[in-house]
């Protein structure tokens, strides 16, 4: 995945310009504590971009977030299930794969129910 510092999130399609749109996984993030946490316990470095994510989040837990609200800046994304890790991140780093199957270590799928653009720094928050 290539970083951005902006990105549009469109109202059930997903972020604009992305070749996967629509649907109920419109936009997949992960943490990145979380993230540090599982590249600590595999003694691994990998980027973030290894998972493949659309969005890094920073201080907060997705952990069961299912049917929670977040807002990222304007927009607001309505979480519908943990992401599962596929075995690229096996192919990435041996054990990585299994590590992100504990508390919800894959990060999160959502659908853009408030679209706008969003940009890295913006607050972040669960929204009720």
């Amino acid at each position: 995945m290539d970083a951005a510092v902006r990105a549009t999130l469109v109202p059930g399609r997903g972020i604009a310009g992305n070749a996967d749109q629509g649907g109920r996984r419109q936009v997949t993030l992960i943490d990145l504590e979380r993230w540090r946490e599982l590249m600590d316990r595999l003694g691994a470095d990998l980027e973030t971009g290894a998972r493949r994510a659309n969005l890094v989040i920073e201080s907060l837990d997705l952990f069961d977030s299912r049917g929670k609200t977040l807002r990222i800046g304007s927009a607001r994304l309505h979480v519908l299930g943990e992401t599962r890790p596929c075995e690229r991140m096996e192919e990435a780093h041996p054990g990585l794969q299994a590590a992100m199957r504990e508390r919800w270590g894959g990060g999160a799928y959502a659908e853009v129910i408030e679209g706008g653009d969003i940009f890295v720094g913006d607050v972040v928050e669960w929204v009720w």
